[in-house]
């Protein structure tokens, strides 16, 4: 019997990469005890600098959670009080919070069935028949809302682009700004078969939001947040939003918020961005062993994309049982996310309905998030295949087990 057989398998392993940096992060804390700048200043600017350059932009902007990075950079993209942003039900509530906190309300289209992000043929469906153009101002009206529509939130949901070049030739033909929720996607990459280049999560829209909640590709040790942006107007907007709408120390130009990056979670972030290319790696690996296993249960990667799983998430039947089968052979799962935004209680004065995002919803009923991260093995990862496979009535066979152990 494999020696790690019946160990448990977390869902997440937060404890391995903390230890191999144990000695660089303590460190880094000492310095901001010595130094005693514990909000903003040359610890936080140092780590904008460098993911600023690891995202490809000419800016970032660290702020206190992913949360106020996307409502931070819906505000700075100039969206109205009152106008429609649009994005998909599923993802997780933040993506939400962000817009109607930025006072702009919510609305919908559905998802990809097989990339679990934004369709954008579903998209263009909404915006030529749910929407008009006002004759009068040329803007975009929401015929159901009678709102002006002022942007669209892609969210690059479990470490994967969505499908950008056309969300952005939309965008451009109805005068919409793109902000990109990529608060799970530190590194992925999008071809962009009209630019004909790889691109980085973070730099295609006017803005984009991140987060560094711990469990995230690149977590802070705490919360935290960054929006990138080539936009430099964007990015002073930001700077000011999230600092109580100072221009300088207590001259404020407009009424902001307490949203600053503290100088201790930066120098962390620092130290871990170093790496996160050979953790993304890592986790590329592990979701190419599980894709042996799964063959065809294995999620799905356009050619147009290079995930950095943040979650590796199957669909099953009956995904209660299995989790509970899994659960008795001390496998951790999650669900993310159970319940569709536009079927949340917090919701229901919005009025949807179920059936109104079929893919969405149908998703949402059977995925299952198996473990991910970048320390996982491959006798734990065939354990995993082992439970799922002989639940599902289907054995691995020789041949996979021999290509997954010589990953």
């Amino acid at each position: 019997m494999n020696k790690h057989h019946k160990e448990k398998i977390p869902f997440l392993d937060l404890i391995t990469p903390h230890q191999e940096l144990k000695e660089e992060l303590c460190d880094s804390f000492g310095m901001a005890l010595e130094r005693g700048a514990f909000v903003g200043g040359a610890a936080v600017e140092s780590f904008e600098r460098d993911f600023a350059a690891y995202c490809e932009t000419e800016h970032c902007v660290g702020v206190a959670s992913g949360t106020d990075a996307l409502r931070f950079a819906i505000m700075a993209a100039g969206v109205k009080q009152g106008s429609v942003v649009v994005t998909v039900p599923n993802t997780f509530i933040a993506t939400t919070e962000a817009i109607s906190q930025a006072g702009a309300l919510i609305d919908f289209v559905d998802i990809d069935e097989r990339t679990f992000n934004m369709d954008p043929e579903k998209l263009r469906e909404y915006l030529e028949v749910e929407c008009y153009i006002d004759e009068n101002s040329g803007d975009l009206i929401n015929r159901r809302l009678g709102r002006r529509v002022g942007a669209i939130v892609p969210v690059h949901l479990y470490g994967q682009t969505a499908d950008m070049d056309p969300i952005l030739d939309l965008a451009a033909q109805y005068r919409l700004p793109v902000i990109e929720d990529a608060c799970q996607a530190h590194g992925a990459e999008y071809f962009s078969r009209r630019d004909k280049c790889w691109k980085k999560a973070g730099s295609m829209g006017q803005a984009a939001a991140f987060s560094f909640y711990p469990g995230k590709n690149l977590g802070a040790c705490g919360e935290g947040g960054a929006v990138t942006t080539n936009d430099a107007d964007v990015a002073r907007r930001i700077r000011m939003l999230r600092d109580h709408g100072q221009s300088q120390k207590y001259f404020h130009e407009i009424e902001g918020f307490n949203g600053l990056l503290d100088a201790i979670q930066a120098g962390i972030l620092q130290i871990k961005l170093r790496h996160l290319q050979g953790w993304n790696e890592g986790r590329r690996r592990a979701a190419a062993r599980y894709r042996d296993l799964f063959d065809d249960l294995a999620p799905h990667e356009p050619d147009w994309a290079t995930g950095v799983y943040h979650l590796y998430v199957i669909r099953v039947q009956d995904r209660d049982r299995l989790i509970q089968r899994l659960a008795q052979a001390d496998i951790g799962t999650g669900i993310h996310y159970p319940v569709p935004l536009h079927l949340q209680n917090a919701y229901n004065a919005l009025g949807y309905k179920k059936g109104d995002f079929p893919f969405s919803e149908v998703v949402a009923s059977e995925i299952v998030s198996l473990p991910m991260f970048p320390h996982l093995r491959s006798d734990q990862q065939e354990r995993v295949a082992n439970e799922v496979m002989n639940f599902l009535g289907v054995s691995i066979s020789a041949q996979d087990r021999e290509v997954v152990a010589a990953r």
